[in-house]
């Protein structure tokens, strides 16, 4: 399978400040800033890069995302984390360690376990930051392999020596393969003193290799299985997260994500639909009732995952929103014929597009999820990937549906995984 997808990342941004415990940190919570990976304020900011170089970029990158959702193993706290979005990939900055040692890494809904490369590395892809260095930190531990530890973390195995091995691969040929441990999390604070989180499972990646970029690190596992950052945070956050993505026009501005009781998506505008629990774990899965063009509803009776109820992935790293076949034909149909403009040939896996020199009304469309219509603003359905060209921000891909960050920019989308539900909040995200 062929998509145009892209990996949902983060990027935390610590400061020297004084430490807080989680304890601590209940009383006030955290945040930082949502910094757009092409905005002027990220690391990998491209200054030659117009907005559609970063829209083609986006695509061109995500084409392998689709097979990371097949990987072949798999009190209360405020917080809020840094996003850097590289333009549909998202880079997670932390601190793993004491004394506390900053890794960038891939932050990914589509997977559970966080990882990153160590020293001594046996095959580990090129990266321009240094390695982390398990020895030099006090709090680092490893597992054997008859511990629950081990046992909550996907594809492990024993060594020779009784020690907890782990090894995770995906479809697009990317792997890693190193040991199950814990060690201190440091993440930033909206007090200005960075929250410290003890005894995070972990992999200390040894041989790791495949599409991974050398600004980056490894994995932030922000899925739904039990090794997750989200799960392993539990309680303290009372299961609650929610972010707020920027446009690709609005990449110089800020956001945030949150965590705990600074995650509750509320007030006027808000709906809310359920999450549906089935396998695996790691993804949150939806209900997609319909698709409405204008007056036109179009039901949804694909059953991609086997069952009516959680027929949808919600991924906030995927660019695309990817329907069936037979239904996303049916939905082109009725957007173009409700379009008054002259259609060009787009990029490969891009089906519907328009030439942009001349203005052309969007229709209406609304997705209908269970118990939460969700109305769609021009900015999530169609997107410039040339000077020239616009084109439909959905597409097709057999027997599966994942509902993508484009559809998601300017929308505050907030999961809380106790009460199984996902809201949505039309929102200004450079404001938020």
């Amino acid at each position: 399978m062929a998509a145009i997808v892209s990996l949902f990342a983060f990027v935390f941004a610590i400061v020297g400040l004084s430490n807080l415990s989680l304890i601590q940190a209940q009383k006030g919570g955290f945040s930082v800033e949502l910094i757009h990976r092409d905005s002027p304020k990220s690391p990998l900011y491209n200054h030659l890069d117009t907005t559609c170089n970063r829209v083609t970029n986006a695509l061109r990158r995500s084409f392998n995302r689709v097979h990371r959702f097949k990987p072949t193993s798999v009190s209360t706290m405020e917080a809020e984390a840094d996003i850097i979005s590289d333009s549909g990939e998202y880079l997670m900055n932390i601190s793993i360690g004491t004394p506390a040692f900053d890794i960038v890494a891939i932050a990914d809904t589509g997977s559970d376990l966080i990882w990153t490369q160590c020293k001594s590395c046996s095959q580990c892809f090129p990266q321009t930051a240094p390695l982390f260095d398990p020895t030099a930190s006090s709090t680092y531990k490893t597992f054997s392999c008859r511990t629950s530890q081990c046992g909550d973390v996907e594809g492990t195995s024993c060594s020779s020596n009784g020690s907890c091995k782990y090894s995770v691969s995906y479809g697009d040929g990317s792997y890693s393969n190193g040991e199950v441990a814990a060690d201190t999390l440091t993440l930033d604070s909206t007090t200005g003193s960075p929250v410290v989180v003890p005894n995070v499972i972990m992999g200390c990646g040894h041989d790791n290799d495949g599409s991974f970029d050398e600004n980056t690190s490894g994995i932030i596992g922000l899925g739904g299985g039990h090794s997750s950052l989200i799960s392993q945070l539990g309680t303290t956050i009372d299961g609650k997260f929610s972010y707020c993505l920027l446009p690709f026009s609005e990449a110089g501005n800020s956001s945030k994500m949150n965590f705990g009781s600074d995650a509750v998506v509320s007030g006027n505008g808000v709906v809310s639909t359920p999450l549906t629990k089935q396998s695996p774990q790691t993804f949150y899965f939806l209900t997609l009732e319909a698709i409405s063009v204008g007056t036109n509803r179009i039901n949804f009776t694909d059953k991609p995952f086997g069952i009516d109820q959680g027929n949808i992935i919600i991924d906030s790293g995927t660019t695309l929103t990817l329907l069936p076949d037979d239904f996303y034909s049916e939905l082109e149909s009725a957007v173009s014929s409700m379009i008054n403009a002259t259609k060009v040939n787009g990029p490969e896996g891009l089906n519907l597009c328009y030439d942009a020199t001349t203005e052309f009304t969007v229709p209406d469309i609304t997705v209908h999820f269970s118990g939460a219509d969700v109305k769609l603003q021009p900015l999530n359905t169609f997107v410039l990937i040339s000077e020239t060209v616009a084109c439909f921000t959905f597409s097709s891909l057999p027997n599966f549906a994942i509902y993508g960050n484009l559809a998601q920019m300017n929308f505050l989308v907030g999961y809380d995984t106790i009460k199984q539900t996902v809201s949505f909040k039309p929102t200004d995200c450079s404001n938020n």
